[in-house]
């Protein structure tokens, strides 16, 4: 069977001999791509969770710096105490930045409401929602087979190397659903699935 290119599409000859019948296959065709880009399971921040969170860095950032020009202590420690208390007004900053996004789980990747790539499904090698996992608060661990560059969306996720934290001032009932839903798409991947 000859197989051409005809609007896009490889078709095999005679497979597509009518328009209608083109038109039939490239529906296909999208449907399929359609579905490896659909949500499955998405994650954003708590708005009381969020808010709290901002108002306690803004606060502590702003005391700090309060400390060190109202009462002034060794210039050392009023210098520490300015570039600390900056340093948490930015990360405040960053936090309300990174929490107005979500993450998104595809058929085929998590990634970023912003379309930041976290990790392909097909590179992660295994899922940690333990107890004394090194994650963050109400989320899980991820460890991939490929490493990443190091990223940190604070309050919604991180990643250093093959590890990525999911999590943060998210709700806990998104996070384990989204963790659930990639165990059981790795153990049909692994061929792990009960039956």
């Amino acid at each position: 069977m000859a197989v051409t290119l005809t609007r896009g599409l490889w078709v095999g000859q005679g497979a597509c001999s009518t328009p209608a019948q083109s038109a039939m296959q490239a529906q296909r065709i999208k449907g399929r791509h359609h579905m490896q880009d659909e949500v499955l399971a998405t994650i954003e921040a708590s708005a009381p969770r969020r808010w709290l969170a901002l108002a306690v860095l803004t606060i502590l950032g702003g005391l700090l710096i309060y400390v060190a020009v109202v009462t002034p202590p060794e210039l050392i420690w009023q210098v520490f105490l300015i570039v600390l208390g900056a340093l948490t007004l930015w990360l405040a900053q960053r936090m309300f930045q990174a929490t107005a996004g979500r993450v998104e789980m595809t058929a085929t990747e998590l990634r970023g409401s912003d379309g930041t790539v976290i990790a392909r499904i097909a590179d992660i090698e295994g899922l940690d929602r333990g107890v004394f996992a090194f994650k963050p608060s109400n989320g899980f661990l991820l460890r991939t087979s490929v490493p990443g560059e190091r990223t940190w969306q604070p309050g919604l996720w991180w990643r250093m190397g093959r590890r990525i934290g999911i999590g943060g001032v998210t709700p806990g009932s998104q996070t384990k659903f989204m963790a659930e839903m990639l165990s059981a798409m790795m153990a049909e991947r692994d061929g792990t699935l009960p039956r």
